[in-house]
């Protein structure tokens, strides 16, 4: 240089970088690539939520057994709801629509795209069977609610029969039958599997006489639907003594005979 220092490479460097042209966009560049990314992005909405590109094609059913609740069942109650769209399909809608169905207790529902609306059903599951003065049986799950009647009980599930004593029936506006019935299967869905699938009957007589009828024929005296979680665990334990006859009225104080 002429003064006779030697040039910093970092000030060079600096130099040609500032010497460097820029790419400027002007105001209508900008508002040019704007309208670009808005109508990119208009065409992609106007696919995703208005177009048939991406229609709902299947309604993919899980869960349904196909023995009283059919897949088909379930496409049937989804309807129209699942038409158009994948994107603007209502789930909360087609799910409410689902749960509709008696024997559905809960159901999930959620979008596989590109053409597939998801539906997951878990059944009612019956812990009684209620038999009614027509001689068909009501099933009941164990939240109590009734879902389907039929003119047979289904296999290994109790069935609750009302065989009233005259004291019950001169009370009857005091405790209803339903209240009584409720009872019952509230008693059905306590007891644990090893019992459940050995009673045949849960015979209810009065709120406080409940009795189960278990298969090879011994008796259980239940008493009132009070106390079931406590009842059930001391009925275990005495099933293990020999007896036909198992008292657990007073879970405090049961009895075996016969």
């Amino acid at each position: 240089m002429a003064d006779g220092r030697l040039a910093d490479p970092l000030e060079e460097e600096l130099e040609e970088e500032e010497s460097a042209p820029r790419l400027r966009l002007s105001r209508r560049g900008i508002v040019v690539l704007g309208v670009l990314g808005a109508a990119v992005l208009g065409v992609l909405a106007w696919l995703v939520f208005f177009s048939s590109v991406l229609d709902v094609r299947t309604v993919a059913v899980q869960g349904a057994s196909d023995d009283k609740l059919t897949a088909d069942q379930v496409r049937e109650a989804v309807g129209g709801l699942g038409d158009g769209p994948l994107a603007r399909v209502d789930l909360d809608a087609v799910q409410h629509r689902v749960e509709a169905i008696p024997r559905v207790a809960r159901a999930e529902v959620w979008r596989g795209w590109p053409h597939t609306l998801r539906v997951k059903v878990v059944e009612r599951k019956a812990v009684a069977a209620v038999k009614g003065d027509d001689g068909q049986f009501t099933q009941v799950d164990a939240g109590g609610v009734s879902f389907a009647t039929e003119p047979a009980p289904p296999e290994g599930v109790p069935v609750v029969e009302l065989r009233l004593s005259q004291q019950a029936n001169d009370v009857d506006g005091v405790i209803s039958r339903s209240q009584l019935v409720q009872g019952a299967v509230a008693v059905a869905a306590g007891l644990p599997p090893e019992v459940a699938k050995r009673a045949g009957s849960v015979l209810v007589h009065s709120y406080d006489d409940i009795q189960l009828q278990l298969s090879g024929g011994a008796t259980v005296r239940w008493g009132s639907p009070e106390q079931i979680d406590r009842k059930a665990r001391v009925l275990v334990a005495l099933m293990n003594q020999k007896g036909t006859n198992f008292d657990v009225t007073a879970p405090e104080a049961p009895a075996v005979s016969g």
